[in-house]
């Protein structure tokens, strides 16, 4: 952060200490949520088939899978979004759909090959995203983004915020005390903290709490259900260097119908978190590079991770919180962390000293970055002034948000004999593009009112020659 506290978009001044370390905060913010996925993953195989995942589907594959779709997500967007992929959330239902299935070819199929069926789906669901990008290419982001006005956008942006609040809460639950103190660091570096510390308070708030774990830890002191803090022995049986367990992955029209069409979820919440970022860096990335060069970015990220093996990608919320804290908007930063998750992905034993970060910690560091989520959407309404007297802006942003926060399984229907399930932020954002395209009374349109836009990172060529 600049002296007089503005945003920092090269950060190469910062030098390049400065911005390993900033690279380190990112990879931080987003390995918790990533490795998580994997790990959730691998219950589901182990419940249904008996046998935990070996190859694919891996924290290490994961960590590759993050890191090499970050990267190919840079090249697509012209290296312009700071923007980080990890491991989606939303194909957990999917897996979990593979894992139990049980008739014809998958009766007597192990984990590891029903897992490969299920990525060959995510890399489907990866080139739909091509299609939806090539129909944004031809007829243009300004015709489709009248159908995302802010009365849409914001409240999606805000849901997605909210929704990850019980993960928070869960992980925080675990020890409190350790939380709270992430969390209370986070806060002191980021209002009081000088220079290089007031950049990176989520770092300093996940080294500090856990060294007090590691305190606690050492003078016997266990969580509140009696486990330990700390848990080594994933570190000792370890080793330094290794492959991750690539898998390629297989085609079945069955898993792929249960896996694609979870694509149709993840796409409405691509355009949510573009608004995100957006709004966070004050940049128009909607219209440059492009909504359909990030879409592109994303599917190719999924496409590509699934096809080793990998979970689907998705741009990161806990990223963008991070940019928001910093002030630091360099897409450099972010390949820094990409290329850092590269790294630990062929070094098991930095994997495993990373993995025994206390869920508490995660949850505390989760609190301020949801929350600023949440926050960015409700800057996105009141600054684009968002009237919600009137009844059909009022109806659009009620059902929004009812709809990401009341279905909290989303909803599950049946097609061709195959499960789907749409997320709750699926199905907010389909209910609003829906409400806003049947309502009287949308007088929206893309990139016009540029006092309006602003908030969205939409702004004209003479407002960003005046800012500089």
């Amino acid at each position: 952060m600049g002296e007089r506290g503005e945003a920092i978009r090269d950060a190469r001044k910062l030098g390049v200490p400065k911005m390993l370390i900033l690279g380190l905060q990112h990879m931080f913010a987003m390995f918790g949520a990533t490795i998580l996925v994997p790990i959730l993953v691998n219950s589901y195989f182990v419940q249904a088939c008996g046998e935990p995942l070996t190859t694919g589907l891996t924290v290490s594959v994961t960590l590759f899978g993050a890191g090499f779709g970050t990267l190919l997500f840079h090249v697509c967007s012209k290296f312009k979004v700071p923007a980080f992929l990890g491991s989606s959330f939303a194909f957990l239902g999917g897996f979990s759909t593979v894992a139990n299935l049980n008739s014809g070819m998958y009766a007597s199929m192990g984990a590891n090959e029903k897992a490969a069926y299920a990525c060959g789906g995510v890399v489907v669901a990866g080139l739909f995203y091509l299609i939806f990008a090539l129909i944004i290419r031809i007829v243009g982001v300004k015709r489709v983004m009248r159908y995302l006005p802010p009365v849409v956008t914001g409240p999606v942006i805000i849901c997605i915020g909210l929704s990850l609040a019980g993960s928070a809460i869960s992980n925080a639950s675990t020890n409190w005390f350790l939380a709270l103190v992430a969390l209370a660091v986070i806060i002191v570096f980021n209002i009081w903290g000088k220079g290089m510390f007031k950049i990176i308070p989520i770092l300093m708030g996940v080294v500090i709490s856990y060294a007090v774990a590691m305190i606690m830890n050492a003078c016997g002191i266990k969580n509140p259900d009696g486990s330990a803090i700390l848990n080594f022995a994933s570190i000792a049986s370890s080793s330094w260097v290794g492959l991750p367990g690539f898998q390629l992955c297989k085609f079945d029209v069955t898993a792929v119908l249960v896996m694609a069409p979870i694509a149709i979820a993840t796409m409405m919440e691509h355009v949510g978190d573009m608004s995100a970022i957006s709004a966070t860096v004050g940049e128009n990335f909607l219209a440059e590079p492009g909504l359909h060069r990030t879409l592109l970015g994303d599917g190719l990220a999924t496409a590509v991770s699934g096809l080793f093996g990998g979970p689907a990608n998705t741009t990161y919320g806990e990223n963008t919180g991070v940019l928001e804290l910093s002030k630091v908007y360099d897409p450099r930063v972010i390949r820094i962390a990409a290329v850092f998750a590269i790294i630990v992905s062929f070094i098991p034993k930095v994997s495993a000293v990373i993995s025994t970060m206390p869920s508490a910690i995660i949850g505390g560091v989760s609190f301020m970055l949801y929350g600023m989520i949440s926050a960015i959407g409700v800057r996105n309404v009141v600054e684009n002034k968002v009237d919600l007297t009137k009844s059909r802006n009022l109806i659009i942003a009620g059902v929004i948000f009812v709809c990401g926060l009341g279905f909290s399984d989303g909803i599950t229907f049946t097609v061709a004999g195959t499960s789907i399930t749409l997320t709750a932020l699926a199905i907010a954002a389909i209910a609003g593009i829906a409400l806003n395209i049947i309502l009287p009374g949308n007088d929206y349109e893309f990139g016009v009112n540029e006092a309006g836009d602003e908030n969205r990172g939409i702004h004209t060529n003479s407002k960003r020659k005046e800012e500089k």
